[in-house]
């Protein structure tokens, strides 16, 4: 099993304690009230004057923001008001005597954005001119820092919060990872957000061994190891539910690139409608994913959302009376009611020697995380001969290639054609904001990009983005999928026996059939997103048929 760490983050603190911290901060409030300590249910306006009297790395460490100065005294909403010592110290930094408040959890968090912003960046700042000259020297030479002193730097107070509220600052704006990128003179760490990385405020060079090695700490890997790739997993609360970080690292010439990818089932839309499927689509994928038993597949790039669409499915198709077993590299999120593996192939657990076992476990439902190898193939077609309903993905551009990819991998025409019984693929791409988008006149340069018949499907203009505070001026929110669908139907089975080319079964597919670009341009007509989106997304599907 992979390396785990639990850590609690509910807010930017030197000390993340272990999960489950709810009956804790249940138990502050109940002892803060029965002192007569006041409990503020919402998050309170705090005062630029008060605000000024502490720095952010403070507020960090001790988890307080001062409100206001009321007769004299300084009002400060604490995270935990029974931490009489972080008191004391505000009071002697504002050199004024401090009265204790409680905020919830979640209010805390927002007041304290509002006082410091990117306290991360701030924090960073005020690190970048603390570099010794030994530190700067060592630099170029990462191998002379021993591992002893990343381990010593790594465990300081403010570097911890340094990395936390990277963290935290992430998975606030809805990033799907984070990363930390080493280059000659700089450190770079960049949020991947709506399928797009955005560049933060990058910490000080000298803080690479210290800010990697905390990270390595946390995912419970090597910190001494800094030549060969590294796989860790923290997990940790953020605002009272469980988030996961996998984290992978491998070494360049700079140092180690880190790469956090953020599991965040809040984050997850578990039905196939908040995915951006179409009603058309939905009702085909309902048909398919009731029958007994048979292959569904689906398609796409790395990172085009196939596992989430699979769960989608699965949590459409739960019903106690069926059993469901999953195995997946990684597990990547957690599924009611679904029996989930990872896959190890360390311990000898891959993809074939787990689908074997399940087979004798009874199951109704199978998910196989990706069909890889001439051997998954074989044992997924014949357990859907056998009467299981399997679900898969498979790495292609489009749907209808997959039968090729099949094929090529070494089963037979005439299993596919009896097994097959539906082909999906699809791209991501980013979904407009609604309180900010508008119509504009079609460019030039967009118009080219379009064919007559889409051009037509416009009324006058298309959607682009504005940018507001919504959005964080970035114009999306969240992103939605292209999809196209393919039912097997008998024309299509007797083609695939045939060994009839893609370019000649696409001619068999249904006539409502539409690919992932057409598609797309409906959303883009129907202002979920915008033509540059879906051309981007789509750039290696032609239109029509083909």
């Amino acid at each position: 099993m992979t390396p785990t760490s639990q850590l609690q983050i509910g807010l930017p603190t030197t000390d993340l304690s272990p999960t489950g911290a709810e009956s804790e901060a249940a138990k502050i409030r109940e002892r803060c009230r029965s002192l007569g300590l006041q409990w503020l249910e919402k998050t309170p306006e705090a005062d630029p004057d008060a605000i000024a009297l502490i720095t952010a790395e403070v507020s960090v460490r001790v988890r307080a923001v001062p409100i206001r100065v009321e007769r004299g005294r300084l009002i400060v909403a604490m995270f935990n008001p029974l931490d009489v010592g972080a008191a004391d110290e505000i009071a002697a930094i504002s050199k004024l005597p401090v009265t204790r408040v409680g905020v919830e959890a979640e209010g805390f968090g927002e007041l304290m954005r509002r006082a410091y912003g990117t306290t991360a960046a701030r924090i960073a700042e005020s690190l970048a001119g603390s570099a010794e000259p030994a530190a700067e020297e060592s630099i170029h030479n990462m191998d002379a820092i021993d591992a002893a002193d990343v381990h010593r730097m790594a465990e300081q107070p403010t570097l911890i919060n340094l990395v936390n509220l990277f963290i935290l600052e992430a998975i606030q704006s809805r990033a799907s990872d984070i990363h930390i990128e080493p280059f000659e003179h700089e450190l770079k760490i960049k949020y991947r957000i709506d399928g797009v990385l955005i560049e933060q405020p990058p910490p000080p060079k000298h803080l690479q061994a210290a800010l990697i090695g905390r990270v390595k700490i946390m995912a419970m890997m090597n910190i001494a190891e800094r030549y060969v790739p590294q796989d860790g997993h923290i997990t940790l609360r953020f605002e009272g539910r469980k988030v996961d970080l996998r984290v992978s690292t491998i070494p360049t010439i700079y140092g180690e690139s880190v790469v956090m990818r953020i599991l965040d089932k809040s984050n997850l839309p578990l039905d196939l409608q908040s995915l951006g499927m179409s009603e058309r689509h939905r009702a085909t994928m309902d048909r398919l994913i009731e029958k007994p038993h048979g292959l569904i597949l689906v398609t796409g790039p790395t990172g085009s959302g196939k596992t989430t669409t699979l769960y989608a499915a699965l949590s459409k198709l739960y019903d106690p009376r069926k059993k469901i077993i999953t195995i997946e590299d990684p597990v990547e999120y957690e599924l009611s009611g679904v029996n989930q593996i990872p896959v190890n192939p360390k311990r000898g657990l891959t993809f074939s020697i787990g689908l074997r076992a399940i087979l004798r476990q009874d199951p109704d439902v199978i998910l196989v995380g990706e069909v890889r190898d001439n051997e998954t193939v074989d044992i997924a077609i014949r357990s859907a001969l056998t009467g299981h309903l399997i679900l898969s993905t498979l790495h292609t551009n489009d749907a209808i290639s997959s039968i090729g990819r099949l094929i090529d991998m070494g089963a037979e025409p005439f299993l596919v054609a009896s097994v097959l019984e539906g082909l999906i693929a699809q791209r991501l791409g980013r979904r407009l904001c609604n309180a900010c988008k508008a119509r504009i006149p079609f460019s030039e340069d967009t118009k080219s990009r379009l064919t007559a018949s889409e051009l037509s499907g416009f009324d006058g203009g298309e959607w682009r983005t504005v940018g507001c505070d919504e959005c964080k001026k970035s114009g999306f929110r969240s992103r939605l999928g292209f999809f196209e669908l393919i039912r097997i139907n008998p024309t299509l089975r007797n083609g695939i026996t045939k060994r009839l080319s893609a370019s000649e079964l696409i001619e068999c597919v249904d006539s409502d059939f539409a690919n992932m670009r057409q598609d797309g341009m409906k959303k883009a007509q129907e202002g979920w997103t915008t033509v540059s989106e879906v051309l981007r997304a789509t750039q290696n599907v032609e239109d029509g048929r083909n």
